[in-house]
């Protein structure tokens, strides 16, 4: 089973960040144009928190609170669960099972490297059972 590293090499390391003093309506507008579930919340050159769909459900909807009133170091998450490049596909999982994540941003030493989604492991999951299917069918069938 490959690692977070094996998913980062195949879908890049560009990851949308937004500033903690921007508003959460900037925000939903980024979000909207990249077509993207998640923010990485910085303060200047530092990770300070990660902003996603749900918070705008959860934190700004639910909550009655005007998006562009409302700043995202307000309503971010933080601390937020990260894992570094070596982490396997099981473990990432894992946490975003317990803790009810979609997203886990790649951290090593203070530096971002990329942002993971349950998609990313899903579809990395998927092209791995296939490649199995595909060896275990030649195995039983031989080369066509």
């Amino acid at each position: 089973m490959p690692n977070i590293q094996a998913i980062l090499q195949r879908k890049g390391a560009d990851v949308a960040t937004i500033d903690r003093h921007a508003n959460v309506l900037d925000a939903a507008k980024l979000m909207n144009d990249k077509r993207i579930g998640a923010l990485i919340v910085r303060d200047n050159d530092k990770i300070v928190g990660i902003f996603t769909e749900r918070d705008i459900l959860r934190r700004i909807v639910a909550a009655g609170k005007s998006p562009g009133d409302t700043i995202m170091g307000d309503v971010m998450t933080s601390p937020m669960v990260c894992c570094t490049r070596e982490a396997t596909l099981d473990e990432c999982r894992s946490i975003m099972s317990e803790k009810r994540i979609r997203h886990i941003p790649i951290v090593e030493n203070g530096q971002l490297y990329g942002l993971i989604s349950a998609g990313d492991i899903m579809a990395s999951e998927c092209e791995h059972q296939q490649t199995t299917i595909e060896y275990l069918h030649e195995y039983l069938y031989g080369r066509s």
